[in-house]
């Protein structure tokens, strides 16, 4: 049998709430945390225990949890700015003592309140440490002060002794504890056979994402119509919602599109599965990403996947070798794709595609999370 970590602290800026006596947060967030508690005795969570807005949230599996109380901090506008300096010694406290209790410290970044845990962790150099930094670990991208300030302490020896850093993607000149963590949506058992799409019928899309400007579904939907316009007969499935939904649909009916896009609001991954496997591509023309998972989701069933080339993006697609990177703009956008459509072997894009995809699943996620908490990941 293998041997548990007897006490695990985890520092997160992801609210986690106690309803109905069970803890419960964000569900993709729980995917992954339960697999982690698998291999632990005891959990606390330190973390805000209250959120400014309505999430959907899902319990955890694990009943060996327990909370650190750490108010909830922004700095946003002045008034909450001056309550989050008024809190910080009592985060500060907090964390202290949980780092006290703790056998292994888990750090989610990035996050106010992991910023605090990482200054805090200084003085506990020898207790083994992990991060799971989910954000663009890029160094060259454009990211706030306190994301940089984050990565700037994350990559210090001497600031973050006996620490693994988890990483999106694969990035050169990094130093050794920086490594390369892949995420995961879906088991071995969900893998099937490769299916060979004829790219000469109605090119079918899937967008699965929030409807957000950060991922441009409009741009998406243009890049639909563009080709359209120029003889390449294509449909969209777009999956998702959010504060653009009225826009786009708008767009959409007034442009004389209802033949070309389907809305179908937020759905459960196991029916938009269904419309990845009869899918030509998967399109995410995203600003930022940490781990894009609706580009990995779709390229685990076949699609070849167009992306903007963002955070670990390129790496992901093989610099173009199983997957189309674009530019965010909307001509050359679909010249490539036409480009590609006429020019490439997309039949070998997408069995590249799937290929890559399938060797990171929920079975070797947690190989992999056991190997963390041993502190031998490599």
């Amino acid at each position: 049998m293998n041997q548990k970590v007897s006490k695990l602290l985890v520092v997160s800026y992801a609210p986690v709430f106690l309803v109905d006596d069970k803890f419960k947060a964000y569900p993709p967030y729980v995917n992954e945390m339960d697999l982690w508690f698998k291999n632990v005795n005891e959990v606390k969570i330190a973390s805000p225990f209250w959120y400014p807005q309505r999430i959907f949230v899902k319990p955890f599996q694990s009943k060996n949890i327990s909370r650190i109380y750490l108010p909830f901090i922004a700095f946003n506008n002045f008034g909450i700015i001056l309550k989050s300096i008024f809190v910080l010694p009592l985060i500060a406290f907090q964390l202290f003592k949980g780092m006290l209790w703790a056998e292994h410290i888990h750090f989610r970044c990035p996050g106010n309140m992991s910023l605090f845990g990482l200054l805090v962790q200084i003085f506990f150099p020898f207790k083994p440490k992990s991060t799971k930094y989910a954000g663009n670990w890029d160094p060259s991208s454009n990211q706030p002060w306190s994301y940089r300030l984050q990565q700037a302490i994350l990559r210090n020896r001497f600031l973050t002794r006996n620490m693994q850093v988890l990483v999106y993607g694969a990035w050169p000149k990094e130093p050794t504890h920086i490594l390369p963590f892949i995420s995961a949506t879906f088991y071995e058992a969900d893998q099937v056979p490769f299916q060979i799409r004829n790219y000469q019928n109605t090119l079918k899309m899937v967008f699965a994402a929030s409807l957000v400007p950060g991922k441009r579904p409009l741009l998406t939907i243009q890049i639909i119509e563009a080709l359209n316009q120029k003889g390449y007969k294509s449909f969209l499935d777009l999956f998702g919602d959010g504060p653009l939904m009225d826009e786009l649909q708008e767009y959409v009916s007034t442009r004389g599109l209802q033949n070309q896009i389907m809305f179908h609001g937020n759905q459960d991954i196991r029916l938009i599965m269904d419309y990845y496997k009869q899918a030509h591509f998967n399109i995410l023309p995203s600003k930022s990403e940490g781990w894009p998972k609706a580009v990995a989701e779709g390229m685990f069933f076949g699609c070849v996947p167009i992306a903007t080339p963002v955070s670990c993006v390129a790496w992901m697609l093989g610099e173009g070798s199983r997957g189309i990177l674009i530019a965010p703009e909307l001509e050359s956008a679909v010249n490539l794709i036409i480009k590609y459509l006429e020019q490439e072997d997309l039949t070998a894009k997408a069995k590249e595609a799937q290929a890559w995809s399938e060797q990171y699943t929920f079975d070797r996620l947690e190989a992999d999370i056991e190997k963390v908490l041993k502190g031998n990941f490599k």
